[in-house]
């Protein structure tokens, strides 16, 4: 067995036949940990590295698994098919996938060796010598960008945003991956027209990008926050209307020069 299959990681979920986070059908493997704490995340039991219990459907469910890039392939592999006739593959998710720099980097790796395609859905939070070690694997980098104004970014996720928008600069210089730049539109924090334009101007500033994806907030999470014993913090917020999701479109497709879509 290579080496790189034998590398650990902690997973909590894996995903089969989803058509997002990446072209085609695809598997999504979930990795645990994350370096913010976004008030609308909808994977809170992604933030914790450790494993945890979580109330599901007023039953105990152990969150985190560690297993090894191997054992994952395997799951990986099932469908290959299905990646073959629809140019889909593997996608990691999380989280955030850098904070397990070598799993995430040998699970690509296996897949790439494999001729399965990747994906890695990720805020680019990480010193770049460790997304430099992933690039040569990754096929699609869907690069989440919040918003450009760091203090109000750091409110809603617990971090500024100078690191990740220096390394969307780098991985789109380095043009060694399909770009996509995604903004999860949440009311109340980067919902306006002037904050869609922002980030719209600064991915055609970028060069190198495929698309920007208008990822509308939703509230699907809200029950996991129960199950962990934690407050809910976006309160009553509704998700925005199709009629606000369309005008912001507009302006993104204005703004960016790029292929823009709500959802993906």
């Amino acid at each position: 067995m290579e080496d790189y299959l034998k590398t650990k990681g902690r997973i909590f979920d894996i995903q089969r036949y989803s058509i997002h986070d990446g072209n085609g059908i695809r598997t999504i493997v979930f990795l645990k940990g994350c370096v913010l704490h976004c008030r609308w995340c909808c994977n809170p039991e992604s933030q914790s590295y450790e494993i945890e219990t979580m109330m599901v459907q007023g039953e105990p469910k152990i969150i985190g698994e560690d297993t090894t890039v191997g054992e994952v392939m395997k799951t990986v592999e099932k469908d290959r098919t299905y990646y073959r006739r629809t140019g889909g593959g593997l996608t990691l998710s999380g989280g955030e996938s850098l904070c397990q720099p070598k799993f995430a980097r040998d699970m690509l790796r296996a897949a790439h060796e494999a001729g399965i395609t990747t994906a890695m859905e990720s805020m680019g939070c990480a010193d770049y010598s460790v997304i430099e070690e992933i690039l040569p694997y990754l096929d699609q980098y869907l690069l989440d960008i919040k918003h450009m104004n760091s203090k109000k970014h750091e409110e809603f996720t617990g971090r500024g945003n100078e690191l990740m928008l220096e390394n969307a600069k780098k991985i789109a210089a380095s043009g060694m991956t399909e770009l996509s730049i995604r903004i999860p539109v949440i009311p109340g924090f980067n919902d306006t027209p002037e904050e869609i334009r922002d980030i719209a101007v600064f991915t055609r500033e970028l060069g190198h990008v495929k698309r920007l994806h208008l990822l509308p907030y939703h509230r699907l999470g809200q029950d996991k926050y129960d199950g962990l014993n934690r407050p809910y913090l976006m309160g009553e917020v509704k998700p925005p209307a199709n009629e606000k999701m369309q005008m912001l479109l507009k302006v993104a497709e204005e703004f960016s020069g790029v292929e823009c879509q709500i959802g993906g």
